[in-house]
């Protein structure tokens, strides 16, 4: 059991701010550990923490802590109580989203502009972003609820060149369709901010926007996708009856 712990923070390992435990500063030289008694390097129980799946906690006449997996109820219960992300500044809420065209990472045409009446998550990342790369999994979990609903497109726009995203996808998976070499996109708004995600809804309008690695992030992101789902769901069912 502790080697199968060990090894899942070893994969998921990358550097994290420090954090507090009712009012206790937890900072890199505080000694967490893991369930087992494991000691728990600093750059791992930062990432795990920053998921929203962990918690970690103070032991009763000790300095140190310990970190531990909430359960799915508990999860859910945390995810759902948590407020909006801040709104990026590259995006105004309600505005009509400029739209671009190019070719993915499988040369396949992308044109956005032809994607109207549908709904367009946007991932913007590069290889070398820790934050980029942490949320991945669950942006893959949110792909998937959604892998047979064609209303829905997901476009990752990546800074790196094709030849280095083949390399990364190697041993990283990301479900998106990846756009290579996306600088020219991302400079056409101004980003300077990764990750950012965006929801473009049905009319070419900006549903949601935010930047920077926060737990809520996927969780919003696919509530603003059912929010879009159910209204037209409910046009559909006015204009039928």
């Amino acid at each position: 059991m502790r080697k199968i712990l060990l090894t899942t923070l070893i994969i998921i390992s990358c550097a994290g701010p420090s954090f507090a435990q009712k009012g206790v500063a937890i900072t890199e030289s505080s000694i967490v550990k893991d369930t087992t008694g494991t000691v728990v390097p600093y750059t791992i129980w930062t990432s795990l923490m920053t998921t929203g799946r962990y918690k970690i906690k103070s032991q009763k006449d000790s300095p140190e802590f310990v970190i531990y997996r909430l359960s799915d109820e508990e999860y859910e219960k945390f995810i759902e109580n948590l407020p909006k992300p801040p709104e990026s500044k590259f995006f105004r809420t309600g505005g009509n989203f400029a739209h671009f065209k190019t070719t993915d990472i499988n040369d396949n045409k992308v044109n956005t502009k032809n994607l109207l009446g549908k709904i367009i998550v946007l991932n913007f990342w590069f290889i070398k972003c820790p934050p980029c790369i942490r949320e991945m999994p669950e942006l893959n979990k949110l792909t998937e609820t959604y892998k047979s609903d064609s209303s829905i497109v997901f476009l990752a726009i990546a800074l790196d060149k094709k030849d280095d995203i083949e390399q990364f996808l190697k041993d990283s998976r990301f479900e998106y369709t990846i756009i290579d070499n996306g600088r020219f996109i991302t400079d056409q708004y101004s980003i300077n901010s990764y990750p950012t995600n965006v929801i473009i809804d049905q009319k070419g309008k900006v549903y949601f926007h935010s930047s920077g690695l926060s737990v809520g992030t996927v969780h919003w992101l696919k509530k603003s996708i059912q929010e879009l789902k159910s209204s037209t769901e409910k046009k559909d069912a006015t204009a039928k009856s």
